[in-house]
């Protein structure tokens, strides 16, 4: 079994080959789309790649439906560009986290904009209540 250093660099260079190789498909269909994080299985048989790009639920689908269709392509082109003595199976995943991202930072700035006069005041702190003593005049 590789260790986790050599799985992360397998990792990372399965990235980097699979994102330069997209680059260089000329399928209109994948423009835009960019290779967000490889996971590679302890093995080095399988490997989880999650992909992201701009669009709505449709794009997405069409994205995943090519990617799917050409993973055969995509695994013996990376197969001939890193030397493993077996070539992972590619599964392709949809990454939400740049969508996620956006959204928080939309909320953010709209926190941002509304400014601290829309924020609910701070509590001013109760009055301290002296009690007389029963020693006192």
């Amino acid at each position: 079994m590789p260790s986790a250093l050599r799985q992360k660099r397998v990792s990372d260079r399965l990235l980097q080959e699979i994102s330069s190789l997209l680059l260089g498909m000329n399928d209109p269909r994948l423009s835009l789309v960019t290779v967000t994080v490889v996971n590679i299985d302890r093995e080095l048989e399988h490997a989880n790649v999650f992909v992201s790009t701009v669009g709505d639920e449709a794009r997405r689908k069409e994205v995943m439906q090519v990617l799917n269709g050409a993973k055969g392509y995509i695994r013996r082109e990376v197969s001939h560009r890193v030397q493993l003595r077996r070539s992972p199976e590619l599964l392709f995943h949809w990454d939400p986290s740049p969508e996620k991202a956006e959204q928080i930072s939309q909320i953010l700035d709209e926190l941002k904009s509304s400014g601290p006069a829309a924020s609910a005041p701070a509590a001013a702190p109760a009055p301290e209540t002296h009690k007389a003593s029963d020693d006192q005049p």
